[in-house]
């Protein structure tokens, strides 16, 4: 099956009804060998794009990884990425605000960690984090101490999904590509894959009791990420939709879409001045001496 990157992207403008869009869809390999090697090839061609990347050293891209607890974001982080140069890439992951951070506006901390151009940045959990979980637990967006005159309800999200639009526009005419992926995962599977980590030793770690309790908001954060996404998909900075019941399904439409966006970006290496060829060419005649 081919994959189309399109059939995943949410258009600009357009409403987003969540129970509209697939957790999971017929798999993109016929088995587990096929899966490795259609990975493997993605992460090839991911490798030598990324060096392209690296030496035009023209654009910056930033990946933003969204999705309920257990859908996937750090498995498909790892296997996607796993034939990067390490020296270009570099992931952040964003939990709760620091009370450093609660002084400053709600785009400060992340804007610190945004790729230099010829350099990939991965954002395990965004600055939508601010319209999302700050949503479904109000106490979170109080905590940020604000003006009461800032805090009504519908303006806030409202202003802070244009900002999140304008500063996006502004990354992009600077060179900065941004792709954003929804991991969407249905809640029966994250129940199992809740159920795998508390019957597996090696991953009990993984697990909390506030997990559980954020399965409680599951309906308000739906909601909120239906309008967040609705309303900050754009032309330039566009959400994808992927489904993530099936892992493997998720990675290779992530790593396709991050494929076909590199590709786009028509990458070329730097061509040697005159100069440089008469320096290189001085330089061969040395070591042949």
């Amino acid at each position: 099956m081919h994959i189309n990157s399109e059939d995943f992207r949410v258009q600009a403008d357009d409403p987003v009804d969540l129970t509209k869009w697939a957790t999971e869809i017929e798999p993109v390999f016929s088995s587990d060998d096929d899966y490795k090697a259609l990975l493997e090839k993605h992460v090839s061609k991911l490798s030598e794009l990324q060096q392209l990347h690296y030496a035009s050293d023209r654009y910056a891209i930033l990946l933003i990884f969204q999705a309920m607890d257990a859908a996937g974001k750090d498995g498909a982080i790892r296997h996607v990425m796993s034939g990067i140069n390490p020296q270009g890439c570099q992931v952040f992951s964003f939990k709760h605000p620091s009370a450093e951070a609660l002084q400053h506006d709600f785009l400060w901390r992340t804007t610190r960690d945004l790729p230099e151009r010829g350099r990939i940045g991965i954002f395990n959990r965004s600055y939508y984090e601010e319209v999302l979980i700050a949503r479904v637990h109000p106490a979170i967006l109080k905590g940020e101490n604000l003006p009461d005159a800032l805090l009504h309800d519908k303006a806030v999200w409202h202003g802070r999904y244009r900002s999140i639009r304008d500063m996006e526009k502004h990354l992009t005419a600077n060179g900065t590509r941004i792709i954003k992926f929804f991991l969407h995962l249905s809640k029966h599977e994250q129940k199992k894959r809740f159920l795998e980590r508390l019957d597996t030793p090696d991953k009990n770690w993984k697990f909390s009791l506030a997990d559980i309790e954020e399965r409680r908001f599951w309906k308000h954060y739906m909601t909120a990420y239906e309008e967040c996404i609705g309303n900050t998909s754009t032309n330039d900075a566009p959400w994808y939709v992927v489904p993530a019941d099936d892992k493997q399904t998720a990675r290779l439409i992530v790593s396709q879409v991050l494929l076909d966006t590199m590709h786009g970006l028509r990458m070329s290496y730097p061509t040697p001045s005159d100069q440089r060829r008469h320096e290189l060419g001085e330089i061969r005649k040395k070591l042949m001496a």
